[in-house]
């Protein structure tokens, strides 16, 4: 049974909104599953130098641009949020919450907490929006909030970043198939050719 995809992304990432919108599908093709893993851009760019690509000069104009020309191209609906970038510890800690009772329960909060800020503007920073976009997915409001509130969802986050860091994750989407790394949503197209022919 081949391993499923890994697919690596931060909730603030234009572009890993972009690739999580196709990547499903782009694998079921391939008889293929995928394993979702939030992490924080935040952390990574403390190893690695790097920052959101709205601040740097030049390329921060471009990448406003080229985000919504890919949405175009990809067919997926994207408005910029006000606030950006932003932070999604709390998004990402409820979806490890999540996972850990059911997946597809977990899969259907992070398309909501996606679709949220790229489509209706929402500010998936703020708890009550993250609380209120898991309730929609069955999880009860004070268990939650009792967890993120604790020490083990921290810990277990902080963890899932170390673990992307040691596997050479450097940015969002990042994405693994059996072992060949791809960076980028524009680099689904190559993940495709690859599944159908085994590597190139």
């Amino acid at each position: 049974m081949p391993q499923p995809i890994e697919f690596y992304f931060d909730f603030s990432s234009p572009y890993g909104y972009l690739a999580s919108e196709k990547i499903d599908d782009l694998a079921a093709r391939h008889k293929r599953k995928v394993r979702w893993r939030p992490i924080l851009l935040g952390v990574i760019f403390k190893q690695t130098g790097g920052a959101p690509l709205t601040t740097l000069p030049l390329k921060g104009e471009y990448s406003l641009h080229d985000f919504r020309r890919s949405a175009r191209f990809l067919d997926v609906p994207y408005t910029h949020p006000e606030t950006f970038p932003l932070a999604t510890q709390h998004a990402a800690r409820t979806y490890y919450w999540l996972h850990d009772q059911d997946c597809e329960t977990a899969r259907a909060f992070a398309h909501g907490v996606f679709r949220a800020l790229y489509r209706d503007g929402r500010n998936i920073s703020d708890l009550d929006v993250v609380l209120e976009l898991a309730a929609r997915q069955g999880a009860d409001r004070a268990t939650l909030l009792e967890a993120l509130n604790g020490p083990a969802l921290k810990e277990r986050l902080k963890g899932e970043c170390e673990a992307a860091l040691a596997k050479g994750v450097f940015g969002s989407p990042y994405i693994i198939v059996d072992g060949e790394p791809f960076f980028g949503a524009d680099r689904l197209p190559q993940i495709e050719r690859w599944l159908g022919s085994g590597g190139f």
